[in-house]
């Protein structure tokens, strides 16, 4: 759909001051675009049609009243995980689950900004897998090229993105689930330092490797919509000091001194960067020293991170499915998960988090060196819908780990990381690199990956023109 969203966030908010469109024609474009699309890309699990167009014109009352926030009366789509009221929250899981009866914080934010929700948007159960597929609603396509996942956890909402349905969405980030999306749909993805956005009505979430975080076509609009969710809930376990993103797109972000990175964690799974995403991350570097930057190749030294991810992630799991209405019908890995966290729920958890502080100076050493460190998103391009399903648990982690093994250490960190799109390979498939930085580094970053933008002008591509899938899978 090249409708109006294709112009951005920040573009259709100032168009609404300015009178050039109504919130309802903005809606009704969003709403339009996310029916037409539904059957093909399948970015959305709800659809809030009437919720958001009565929104949409309680905001052209308020700006018609000379009110003005920032993102008055822009349609805006949120991941299944964050809580709307009045609508279910089903994380990707199947089953009935019952209304919520308040926003999370997060959208509570978004909706003090004035942001119409107009849904939410698919994600695979509970958020474990970088592919947005289960039985619960199908798969979700990329629209780049139909036959491809557009990555996850966050799918639905870099799909929605991506193909102009919305001009931006949150997601959810706990081993790269903002980023890996954002490298396979072409887009900006922050992933913000951990309690950035408070992930309330959970104190933490995932015992604190996931953060919420963003997508959207420019560094202007993530970070526009960054600062409007961004802030604490008294009950959150991280609460950051406050800080804003926006004024650094603008901003010079000097000579930085860039690390390189090709390494990765340990893992159990052999790992092989794909050359073309190599050659594309190279690229990228050779045009931030083009730009001034003195950029180094050079290692990062995590440890043992792996072993302190392992039991967050599973225990997190294991806490989230309790919840579900029937774990009867959760998926086989899912339920795997679940055993494991239960043995690793214990004493094992409790070292990894007393860890996280040692770990941190590890890494940390490389920014008394350097200020960002760039690093491919993903090891490969955007895998075919499908290529995953019907493996075991393990089958999954060692394709997942070797798919996506440079995105995660940065959720045990709890540290800012920004993917950037870092090109195309093969049959026109997006891929993305990370700036990375220590606690609080997000204006840096954002300037950083502004500059980038203005030298590679990223934004100006779109998805082609609709077609239909080009593999097996499920029909679209």
């Amino acid at each position: 759909m090249a409708g109006v969203a294709f112009a951005g966030l920040a573009d259709s908010a100032r168009a609404l001051a300015a009178g050039t469109f109504t919130s309802r024609e903005l809606t009704e474009r969003a709403l339009s675009g996310i029916e037409a699309t539904q059957g093909t890309l399948n970015a959305f699990r709800v659809v809030r049609t009437d919720a958001a167009l009565a929104e949409a014109d309680e905001a052209d009352r308020r700006l018609a009243a000379g009110e003005r926030l920032p993102l008055l009366g822009v349609p805006v789509a949120v991941k299944d995980d964050m809580d709307v009221a009045g609508e279910p929250t089903a994380f990707g899981c199947p089953g009935d689950f019952p209304p919520k009866t308040a926003d999370a914080e997060a959208v509570r934010r978004l909706r003090a900004a004035g942001a119409v929700i107009v849904g939410k948007t698919n994600t695979p159960e509970l958020g474990q897998w970088p592919f947005t597929e289960g039985p619960a609603f199908g798969a979700t396509r990329n629209p780049w090229n139909r036959a491809h996942t557009p990555g996850g956890s966050s799918g639905g909402s870099a799909a929605a993105v991506a193909a102009g349905l919305v001009p931006a969405a949150l997601g959810s980030d706990g081993a790269g689930s903002v980023r890996i999306p954002a490298a396979w749909t072409h887009l900006v993805g922050v992933k913000p330092q951990r309690g950035r956005i408070s992930t309330w009505p959970e104190a933490e979430s995932f015992n604190g490797i996931t953060c919420n975080g963003v997508l959207a076509r420019t560094v202007e609009d993530a970070a526009l919509l960054l600062d409007a969710a961004s802030g604490s809930h008294p009950g959150d376990l991280h609460r950051p000091a406050p800080l804003r993103t926006l004024p650094a797109v603008g901003r010079d972000p000097g000579r930085l001194r860039i690390a390189l990175s090709l390494r990765t964690a340990f893992t159990l799974a052999p790992v092989r960067l794909d050359p073309a995403i190599r050659s594309a991350v190279t690229a990228l570097a050779e045009r931030l020293a083009a730009l001034g930057h003195e950029v180094v190749e050079h290692d990062l030294r995590f440890g043992p991170v792996g072993l302190t991810f392992v039991p967050r992630a599973t225990a997190g799991v294991r806490t989230w499915a309790s919840r579900v209405p029937d774990p009867a019908l959760l998926d086989p890995r899912t339920r795997s998960a679940v055993r494991m966290g239960r043995v690793l729920g214990g004493g094992p958890l409790r070292l990894a988090r007393r860890h996280e502080a040692a770990l941190q100076r590890k890494v940390g050493e490389a920014f008394e060196r350097f200020d960002v460190v760039l690093a491919p998103t993903t090891a490969v391009p955007p895998p075919l819908i499908g290529s995953m399903a019907g493996l075991s648990g393990l089958r999954t982690d060692r394709t997942m780990m070797a798919a996506c093994p440079f995105a995660w250490p940065w959720n045990v960190l709890g540290w800012p990381g920004v993917n950037v799109p870092a090109g195309f390979v093969g049959d026109g498939l997006p891929v993305g690199a990370q700036l990375l930085g220590p606690a609080g580094s997000e204006p840096l970053l954002i300037s950083l990956a502004a500059q980038l933008e203005a030298d590679r002008r990223w934004s100006d591509h779109r998805p082609p023109t609709p077609q239909r899938p080009q593999s097996s899978g499920d029909p679209a």
